[in-house]
């Protein structure tokens, strides 16, 4: 199978780092804003084909699929543009920043049938997965998700600490993250949700902290807090409380509520789980199946940050 990656930027470089362990899958086409970081990037992982086109490289080269890791804005009319060129789609999250272009991305899919992925890693992350599969086997049930989403980033970089070409969100970007992980893990759609903000910052023109609650059809509750001011540690932590337990899982990271590791390493065929998402991609292709994360799967997400949104402005 081959595939273009477009955006060379710190998430780009994760997708090439898991395709490398992905046999049958060749990347064929490296797609940035600029041609010499572009170029680089693609001596580092022998990629032939190098553009700055998007357009372009999109119409000449022979891909059967796109992995877009471009700014959040572009997301969804790349994710269409990508369908009506005949190409399967997994786009980095989140999918849109809107909930209109989120259904425009969703009715794209079911207009040309192909495969449309959006990046939800932490459906993935064997840490995640082990407490999913718990679930499933009747073996847990949630009872509230506390949730906590730390950077320091007053300054308009991307997580390798390089300057970006757009603004982050903590709505559209990081809640949707564990938005949809608590109703994944809960099994039970979110049927209310609250949100409050602080200061906008001045220059950045977001909101740099945030406060969300979260309660399943299930009656679990989640309690989300997010920062761009926090000064460390840094990332996303889950504290699952369970009727049978609680658990915190630290990315591809799994301890119980003693701080004492579970082993995780059986869970998956790799403890990455940007990889596990594409091998997830790509056998959804071969396999002519809808695949996990689809854009109908995570939809519901996005409608509950739309509704937060009109919460925040309202």
């Amino acid at each position: 199978m081959k595939v273009m990656v477009v955006g060379p930027g710190a998430f780009g470089i994760k997708h090439l780092d898991g395709i490398k362990n992905i046999s049958g899958v060749e990347v064929v086409s490296l797609v940035g804003r600029t041609l010499d970081k572009t170029q680089k990037v693609a001596d580092d992982y022998g990629i032939a084909h190098v553009s700055v086109d998007f357009d372009q490289a999109l119409e000449q080269t022979e891909a059967d699929a796109v992995i877009l890791c471009t700014p959040t804005q572009q997301h969804a009319s790349e994710s269409i543009q990508c369908m009506r060129a005949g190409k399967h789609v997994q786009v980095e999250i989140p999918l849109a920043d809107s909930w209109a272009d989120s259904e425009a991305v969703l009715n794209a899919q079911r207009e040309t049938g192909l495969t449309c992925m959006v990046g939800h890693t932490r459906r993935f992350n064997p840490s995640h997965q082990w407490v999913n599969r718990r679930i499933r086997a009747g073996d847990l049930n949630i009872q509230q998700m506390d949730v906590q989403t730390y950077f320091f980033r007053r300054k308009n970089i991307n997580a390798k600490g390089e300057a970006r070409s757009w603004t982050d969100h903590l709505l559209w970007h990081h809640a949707a993250h564990t938005v949809d992980l608590f109703a994944y893990q809960a099994n039970s759609p979110i049927v209310k949700a609250n949100a409050i903000q602080g200061p906008v910052h001045p220059e950045l023109g977001i909101a740099m902290d945030m406060s969300i609650q979260l309660q399943a059809e299930s009656g679990a509750i989640c309690t989300l807090s997010l920062s761009f001011n926090n000064d460390g540690p840094l990332g996303t932590f889950f504290r699952y409380i369970c009727d049978n337990g609680t658990y915190i899982a630290r990315y591809d990271d799994l301890v119980d509520g003693k701080e004492e590791v579970i082993d995780v390493s059986a869970v998956d065929v790799s403890m990455n789980g940007i990889e596990l998402q594409d091998r997830e991609f790509f056998a959804a292709i071969k396999e002519g199946r809808e695949p996990n994360s689809s854009v109908a799967q995570v939809l519901a997400c996005y409608k509950v940050l739309h509704d937060l949104e009109q919460q925040l402005v309202g």
